[in-house]
């Protein structure tokens, strides 16, 4: 449940009333009032102790603080005591903009940079990845990127953009394509103004146009060569192989005598 402690800041306190005051052209008007400035401070002030001590109902003495609030008398915030109870503090100011009233506003202050700190560098967008990074596809990659700048020399590229985009074009060669077809992807019709993020550009440019995987074709056996029947060789009666009828090898190699 929430309550509310009254706190006073500024002058010496007067008569401030909610759904009406006494002491100020400035305030709400209204017929009658209760004396906030003027009580203890700690002193309960929420509605519903309000509604038990005066005869407005809660709806309109909740009213008339919401108005006290909009014109600068009181200013409630929520806070979490020590026993981790949720309360609302409720700071009655008799003069609204007074210095004492703002010094006691706390605020976060704001995050200050420094004039010579970089601005965050943007993150890259993501790439495809290769279904297996095997290092020499990785370094193949690499030379792929690095050989841009030769084709143009906006794309320039240094190593933390090199090492982002290499899985990428990695994706690109298992798919059957050549180092020189991804260059040639990757810096067809670029725009004719400076490229400001070329790295960007090119990480797009893999994602988007990025080529089907090459079509399954299923490994082919090897057709075993047929085998020869048996044959007996005319000469010795040797059994050898051979398509035909005839003499084994040793029979068909003539024999050299020594002269």
């Amino acid at each position: 449940m929430r309550t509310g402690t009254a706190q006073r800041s500024g002058n010496p306190p007067d008569t401030a009333a909610f759904n009406g005051t006494v002491g100020g052209n400035r305030r709400p008007s209204g017929r009658r009032g209760c004396q906030i400035q003027s009580v203890r401070p700690g002193t309960a002030v929420d509605i519903k102790t309000l509604a038990t001590r005066f005869p407005e109902g809660p709806t309109r003495i909740a009213a008339a603080l919401r108005e006290l609030e909009a014109h600068g008398y009181l200013r409630r915030t929520r806070e979490r005591t020590a026993t981790g109870r949720i309360v609302t503090r409720t700071v009655s100011c008799n003069s609204p903009g007074h210095r004492a009233a703002r010094e006691t506003t706390t605020r976060k202050p704001a995050r200050r940079t420094a004039p010579d700190e970089p601005a965050p560098r943007k993150r890259l967008p993501a790439v495809p990845q290769p279904s297996y990074p095997a290092p020499a596809l990785l370094r193949t990659a690499a030379d792929v990127l690095t050989g841009l700048r030769r084709k143009d020399p906006r794309l320039l590229l240094s190593a933390t953009d090199t090492e982002h985009l290499a899985p990428g074009v990695a994706a690109w060669l298992e798919r059957d394509l050549t180092p020189t077809a991804v260059r040639h992807a990757l810096t067809a019709n670029l725009p004719n103004e400076p490229l400001t993020r070329p790295a960007a550009l090119l990480a797009h440019r893999l994602t988007a146009q990025l080529p089907p995987p090459p079509p399954f074709r299923p490994q082919t056996p090897p057709i075993p060569e047929p085998r020869r029947p048996f044959q007996t060789c005319d000469n010795c009666d040797r059994a050898f192989r051979s398509p035909t009828p005839g003499l084994c090898r040793d029979c068909r190699t003539p024999h050299t005598t020594a002269s």
